[in-house]
């Protein structure tokens, strides 16, 4: 099976995971944090690219065979980033503190998922302004706090940081994927 590093489609991808798997670097410093931040920064931008033309019926267009929709994976991006950003949060001002994971299926089944996506591009914008001030601040200590997830055990703020960003990048390969492949 082969990957694409850039979101660009290859023939035989797995569709789920155009840029790979998110694996953490063994040991991650201030400036792993310092270029995920960056790229960060840019998500709402390249999330606003990835969407810019397109109609409804393409944001209504799953970007694989049983995924979501454009429309629900932008707004999914938003409501895992704002779930995201308070975990970061909860992990740099309390002690281990125990985060509550979310069903983020159903999530995208709620009809807030059916709004026009310029909602969750906005909010989007101003949620990566806030975080990226937070992540531009982190000492060498604070990647070693975190939050305790029900389902993935102890998640370090080192790694949250690195994992969230590859996420926004999976989602945008995701729909830059089928606008490819659909030649829009």
């Amino acid at each position: 099976m082969r990957f694409s590093t850039g979101g660009r489609y290859t023939e035989g991808m797995d569709l789920r995971y155009p840029v790979g798997q998110y694996a953490a670097p063994e040991s991650i410093t201030l400036e792993h944090v310092a270029q995920w931040s960056a790229q960060i920064a840019e998500l709402p931008t390249q999330m606003r690219a990835a969407v810019a033309g397109l109609e409804d019926s393409q944001l209504d267009t799953p970007y694989r065979e049983s995924g979501w929709t454009v429309r629900q994976t932008v707004h999914h991006v938003f409501d895992s980033h704002a779930n995201g950003f308070i975990r970061l949060k909860l992990a740099l001002t309390e002690d281990r503190p125990t985060v509550k994971p979310y069903n983020q299926d159903a999530f995208a089944l709620l009809p807030d998922s059916s709004l026009p996506v310029e909602i969750s591009l906005s909010l989007l914008g101003g949620l990566h302004a806030r975080w990226v001030a937070v992540l531009g601040n982190l000492t060498t200590s604070n990647l070693t706090r975190g939050y305790m997830h029900p389902d993935m055990g102890f998640v370090s703020v080192g790694f949250f940081v690195g994992m969230y960003n590859h996420h926004g990048r999976q989602h945008v390969a995701h729909i830059q994927g089928l606008r490819e492949r659909m030649n829009w």
